[in-house]
């Protein structure tokens, strides 16, 4: 693997390669959600199944349009949700048609994140959309806080490793229902 570079990173991304990324609090995993075959990849490097459903993370809200379907929140609702934005805030949010099943899980809503990250905003802003973004360990494992902490075995699958540190936080990031302001993890 070449030095870590968002450029290599984002390179990686448009190929339907799988990369490791810094993100708020842990390292993450991403790759293009609208390529089925990089996210069947990435699943199977994580060891995870497809059902569960896959958040994405954008550098804007605006990358988010024609996925998401703001239309069917409240205006209050779509309030609380913009408010947490940019930062570490994950929202469970009506999808449109254009979301695959593979990234919804099968699921009426998808998970976004508008993020704060600097890695982050540089790889969405440079692959111009938003990215896969769930952890860089095998399901069930407990998350990598630092580059150090990522397996060597899920490392030597990936395609690219972006520069950075995570933000700092504890745990990764809250999600919560967009509709009703549920907390689904905190």
């Amino acid at each position: 693997m070449t030095a870590p570079s968002i450029e290599h990173a984002v390179s990686a991304l448009r190929r339907g390669g799988v990369v490791a990324y810094p993100t708020e609090a842990v390292w993450g995993l991403g790759c293009d959600p609208l390529d089925e075959a990089a996210v069947m990849r990435l699943l199977a490097i994580k060891q995870r199944t497809v059902d569960k459903g896959l958040i994405l993370v954008a550098a804007t809200a605006s990358q988010l349009d024609g996925l998401v379907d703001w239309a069917t929140l409240p205006t209050e609702r779509r309030d609380a949700v913009e408010a947490g934005w940019p930062g570490p805030n994950t929202w469970i949010v009506p999808c449109t048609a254009r979301v695959p099943a593979w990234i919804s899980g099968g699921h009426a809503g998808v998970a976004v994140r508008v993020s704060a990250h600097p890695a982050v905003v540089a790889l969405c802003t440079a692959f111009g959309r938003p990215i896969v973004s769930t952890s860089a360990n095998l399901s069930g494992q407990p998350p990598a806080f630092s580059r150090d902490a990522l397996d060597p075995a899920l490392l030597a699958q990936l395609d690219a490793v972006a520069p950075g540190d995570t933000g700092g936080l504890a745990a990764p990031t809250a999600i919560r229902d967009a509709l009703t302001g549920e907390v689904l993890r905190a």
